[in-house]
């Protein structure tokens, strides 16, 4: 085999994150011969911090209502070809321990490392050549004018280690969230280099920050967990509006957690989110007349509500110390609305270091849901985080990355 043999492949990956390791071992048992690129030195480390360390790799219930984008329909073809299950599946074949956390989402019992170990031994079955730290330095694809067949590799990519070609090029870098690992929006330039369009990006699934005035006298309570729903968002707002029943996490710089997280993704500066601190609890059973005439405002809230959050919210309406039968109607409808509708404007996100993920991407309308290539640039496709799909809380990300990887992998094995 010549030198220049050795470089001509089926498939260039660019990323070795989930969806690049896994599109590639997928690929590769295929029949590719695929070539993964990345520029990190220690591969998979955004796997590695997920979950706790744990990595929910997957969501049991993960579907199209769980994904936001400006085509909502986009993701179904690949989610439905690739299922939570197909992943499970591939889970159990490596006898990897997992359980079920909450709502369907699945955790690893020892170490996100074996997802990781999993994605490396894939790629590993298909004969998948890893090269990192490699920097991508340029890519361009050769014209048949310029004296490219079709049965030729059209795809030039220029990295520090020299020259590598391909018959496809794979977009795989993920997006902006945790930049201390490296993560980058390479994937957003090399589309527009390819005049494909692409959705504004923001962080997602981030905790919110608040101005000292809109936060009152919360910000003393940091590290108190409540259940509670939280609604975010508009309908008039290129995502709309959605309500989460989730924990909410006091912090020192405003409300993290995963309802907070969840309405992150839907909400945009200057709008208020709605918090309805009561959650499902029986509003009138609580404030009944005949049962509370004689406690303390502070201790009604205290039996639903922990104690120092009561008190905060006892405070904020002048109700400290006052007896049930002393507080007038007024006052408890105001009461009853704070605790019921809490509406407060984030001054802002915690931003990318404090992001899950990111949303928006490359634009839906430029690529085919069956296969994830660009409509007008055969060969070059997009994956996982760089695309503008983005899940809510709870393995639905990862479920994306394994389901868009699945798709062009096949075929990229079709061509």
């Amino acid at each position: 085999m010549s030198v220049e043999q050795a470089n001509n492949w089926d498939a260039i990956v660019i990323g070795g994150g989930a969806a690049g390791l896994f599109c590639a071992g997928v690929a590769g048992q295929l029949g590719q011969k695929v070539l993964v690129l990345d520029h990190a030195e220690v591969l998979g480390e955004k796997i590695r911090i997920s979950g706790g360390g744990r990595c929910n790799f997957t969501n049991m219930n993960s579907s199209p209502a769980n994904f936001l984008s400006m085509n909502p329909n986009f993701v179904k073809s690949a989610l439905s070809r690739y299922k939570s299950s197909d992943f499970i599946e591939l889970v159990k074949s490596y006898n990897i321990p997992f359980h079920e956390k909450h709502k369907g989402q699945l955790f690893c019992d020892v170490s996100a490392k074996q997802i990781i170990d999993l994605l490396f031994e894939e790629c590993k079955k298909g004969g998948v050549i890893i090269k990192n730290p490699v920097t991508v330095t340029g890519i361009k694809k050769i014209t048949q004018e310029e004296g490219a067949s079709q049965e030729s590799y059209p795809w030039s990519v220029e990295t520090s280690a020299g020259t590598e070609k391909a018959k496809a090029i794979v977009m795989a870098t993920g997006g902006l969230p945790v930049p201390a690992i490296g993560a980058t929006d390479y994937a957003l330039d090399v589309a527009k280099q390819f005049n494909m369009p692409v959705v504004n990006v923001r962080p997602a699934l981030v905790p919110l920050s608040f101005t000292s005035d809109e936060f009152a006298n919360l910000s003393e309570l940091s590290g108190l967990s409540v259940p509670v729903k939280v609604k975010s968002g508009t309908k008039s707002q290129r995502y709309g509006a959605c309500q989460f029943d989730e924990d909410l996490l006091l912090t020192h710089k405003g409300l993290s957690g995963p309802a907070i997280l969840q309405g992150s993704s839907y909400w945009h500066e200057g709008e208020a989110i709605h918090i309805n601190w009561f959650n499902d609890v029986d509003i009138d059973e609580l404030f009944d007349d005949d049962a509370n005439r004689l406690k303390l405002t502070e201790n009604i809230l205290g039996a639903v509500l922990p104690q120092r959050l009561a008190k905060a919210f006892a405070e904020q309406k002048n109700l400290m110390g006052r007896k049930w039968a002393e507080v007038g109607k007024k006052d408890r409808q105001a009461l009853k609305d704070l605790l019921t509708n809490w509406a407060v404007k984030p001054a802002g996100t915690l931003g990318w270091k404090k992001a899950e993920v990111m949303l928006g991407g490359v634009d839906t309308k430029a690529l085919d849901g069956q296969t994830m290539m660009s409509k007008d640039n055969p060969g070059l496709y997009f994956i996982g985080e760089c695309v503008d799909v983005t899940g809510h809380l709870g393995g639905h990300n990862f479920q994306w990355a394994w389901a868009s990887g699945f798709v062009c992998a096949h075929s990229l094995a079709r061509k």
